[in-house]
């Protein structure tokens, strides 16, 4: 009765919290499966960032509760930010739960779960549920094992930092994931040196605030931050060719980060940069401390160091008090910018936030018609960028097969997925690839090497 299925909501974030908690379960001798109905105890790892995601684990939890009834020894866990978010109140809804674990006890699932086991093995009541959303100094620091994969693992996710100091109105990220916390810069490099040893090829950095990485531990050296020193370092580890970031501030991208890019060729040229309005008057709302033109002054330097860069963003629609010219003025900067890719939000309320309590909330409908607007020219100047790449040849990383098992995917710098055909080899390696046509998010092509289809 050790099989542990473990299924994930929301951000990268919560994927590399996962994959520690399983890698932690695996060494206490538990065994990760990849089935939900095959497992003997189920853990959802969960999402506060809208009420939405909240709903949809709740739901989920309330499904497998039949499943529990008729199995007393199945056990339920919801983990994560939810968890952390409602606490023991989840049990008003939930009263078959067995674990309730916030953001900074992730190390400690465990122990839970080998206690509650005993306790079923010797027939002991397990009395009730085990909620544990306390803070723990040093949290930050245990997520740090790896899920070793059957199959190669070419990309990783690598945490360096947690928690949020920046209070923004519409976000729960800071009651969820507690104040900002950095890791020890030598353990970091460690464990991506360890990744590289294993056939890993490309990093993905990791912080609620990445680029905020080690601003108090660390000193500025010759005006290059911790964020930009840690790159550094990282840059230098044999084995690695590419490496990416995300969730940056744009306060974060000072000149030392935007000068990064242009003499670090494995950093690639991919910026995840949330805008989140295009309005100075609703930006002062959010208590987001950069204005429309500092915004823009970001995206130009940056594409005046790499004028291919690719970007992506997080824009909120319909903040409370959102007129049609902040909307305007919205539009004409996410047109400007011309994005690759966008997480475009409508804005719901989180019990919690400054923004909660504010009136002139906007109405649904004109929340929809903004997101629309948005989307269609998201999906136009995706069409645009990626047609202009049709005769290119684009360096792409083999990740491996398909959903379909027929073809061979990969992404490119600018992070594009793309579909080719290729020999099982090759994966792992940086390969050439001719694109011969393109859809609004993928890429397909052909190697561009003799002797091989």
């Amino acid at each position: 009765m050790n099989r542990v299925f473990i299924k994930t909501y929301g951000c990268q974030m919560n994927e590399r919290d996962s994959d520690a908690v399983a890698a932690m379960l695996r060494a206490r001798g538990y065994r990760i499966v990849d089935k939900e109905e095959i497992c003997d105890i189920l853990l959802l790892n969960t999402c506060s960032v809208r009420d939405s995601a909240e709903q949809k684990a709740i739901g989920k939890a309330a499904n497998v509760v039949a499943r529990k009834r008729r199995n007393p020894d199945f056990v339920l866990g919801i983990l994560g930010c939810m968890a952390q978010n409602r606490g023991a109140a989840l049990l008003d809804t939930l009263p078959d739960v067995d674990l309730i674990i916030g953001t900074q006890k992730f190390h400690q699932v465990p122990d839970y779960l080998d206690n509650l086991r005993a306790a079923r093995a010797a027939g002991v009541p397990v009395g009730a549920s085990i909620v544990d959303i306390g803070e723990e100094a040093g949290s930050q620091n245990t997520i740090r094992d790896h899920l070793e994969m059957d199959e190669r693992q070419i990309s990783a996710f690598v945490s360096i930092q947690q928690g949020c100091n920046m209070d923004c109105a519409f976000c729960i990220v800071p009651k969820t994931r507690g104040d900002e916390r950095s890791r020890p810069m030598d353990e970091i490099v460690a464990e991506c040196r360890q990744l590289a040893q294993r056939g890993v090829r490309e990093l993905t950095l990791l912080g609620q605030i990445v680029t905020s990485y080690g601003r108090r531990d660390y000193a500025h050296t010759d005006g290059v931050s911790p964020f930009v020193q840690l790159v550094e370092r990282v840059h230098a580890i044999e084995g690695i060719e590419r490496i990416r970031f995300t969730s940056p501030h744009p306060r974060g991208f000072k000149q030392d980060l935007v000068e990064a890019y242009g003499r670090l060729p494995k950093l690639c040229e991919y910026v995840h940069l949330p805008m989140q309005s295009g309005s100075d008057r609703i930006l002062r709302a959010m208590n987001r401390p950069y204005s429309r033109d500092r915004y823009r002054e970001i995206v130009d330097s940056l594409r005046a160091v790499k004028p291919g860069m690719y970007f992506s963003t997080d824009v909120i629609v319909g903040f409370p008090g959102e007129t049609d010219e902040d909307f305007e003025q919205t539009r004409q900067l996410f047109q400007a910018c011309n994005y690759d890719m966008a997480y475009i939000f409508k804005y719901s309320v989180r019990s919690g936030t400054v923004a909660a309590d504010l009136g002139d909330q906007i109405p649904d409908d004109v929340k929809e018609q903004r997101n629309q607007v948005l989307l269609e020219l998201l999906k136009a100047n995706s069409v645009r960028r990626n047609e202009r790449l049709i005769g290119t040849v684009e360096e792409v990383l083999v990740e491996g097969p398909d959903k379909s098992g027929a073809h061979f995917t990969g992404r490119t710098r600018g992070n594009r997925v793309c579909i080719f055909d290729a020999d099982p080899r090759l994966v792992g390696q940086l390969v050439p690839l001719r694109i011969e046509r393109a859809s609004v998010s993928t890429l397909y092509g052909e190697l561009v090497l003799a002797g091989v289809a």
